[in-house]
């Protein structure tokens, strides 16, 4: 599935029951020329008191942090397949709670928690300069840059020096870089885990719309426009300080259904 060009591998946890996702086999399925291809996977399994559960894994084998664009993917699965039969869904990730709808037109929304963390105005060394930035956790670390020309930067080179900054260690930072253009927020992002750009990064959306509001007074609905050219729209309640009924909202389509033998987990396990 592509959730604005997010692309994730959705497997039900019933269909492969004793199968332990290494980070081998995960990196291997995640893999563009040897495998499926994917920037994460997606697994769904029952969970008692919600529709379902989502566990996230990272194109690198990593998780525990929330993916925006996955959970919306995961909604839309969860209503194709059969989990639920209702367009609006509570469910469970990481050991906390969300909730998401279907709209029309293959829109899904996200309602997320609030953000843990806003530090405005830090100083980032990059290349030995000083660099002004933003810190927010939207369920995800992400650091937020405002540039000039989106075009003009070395996206992956900064984007991966800022992430393995020790200020942001152990774990790094996912790293977005936006321009405020004819009332949207155009964003590029540089991903931990994928260790890549991606076409989209939905907790980052929500990072940037977060410093958009408080950098340029950009009032909710915040539009965002992609590197893949689709549209994410964030909203939320705020009283400048404190934000609430935080949502995602974006495009959600399944690109195709596949099998993959059962003997690729077991090789990729060293069987």
């Amino acid at each position: 599935m592509s959730g604005a060009g997010n692309d994730f591998i959705l497997i039900k946890k019933s269909q492969i029951p004793n199968v332990v996702l290494t980070n081998i086999v995960i990196s291997q399925l995640c893999d563009r020329r040897n495998g499926i291809g994917a920037d994460g996977i997606i697994i769904i399994k029952n969970s008692r008191g919600y529709d379902f559960a989502m566990d996230y894994y990272n194109a690198d084998g990593s998780s525990g942090t929330l993916c925006g664009n996955a959970a919306r993917c995961a909604i839309k699965f969860a209503n194709d397949t059969g989990i639920t039969d209702s367009d609006s869904v509570s469910f469970i990730s990481n050991e906390v709670e969300f909730s998401g709808e279907l709209l029309v037109n293959g829109l899904i929304k996200l309602n997320l928690q609030p953000p843990k963390v806003i530090d405005e105005n830090i100083m980032i060394d990059v290349g030995g300069s000083n660099v002004s930035g933003s810190y927010v956790d939207t369920g995800s670390p992400h650091v937020v840059l405002i540039v000039d020309d989106l075009n003009l930067q070395p996206i992956v080179q900064t984007g991966k020096e800022i992430r393995y900054n020790p200020a942001f260690a152990p774990g790094g930072t996912n790293v977005n870089f936006i321009k405020f253009v004819n009332g949207k927020i155009h964003i590029r992002t540089y991903e931990k885990g994928v260790e890549n750009e991606t076409l989209a990064c939905g907790t980052g959306a929500v990072a940037a719309a977060i410093i958009g509001f408080r950098k340029f007074e950009i009032q909710p609905p915040i539009f965002l426009l992609t590197k893949g050219g689709d549209e994410l729209i964030v909203n939320f309640i705020t009283d400048g300080s404190k934000f609430s009924n935080v949502s995602l909202t974006g495009p959600a389509k399944k690109i195709y259904n596949g099998e993959i033998g059962i003997n690729f987990f077991n090789q990729s396990n060293g069987e």
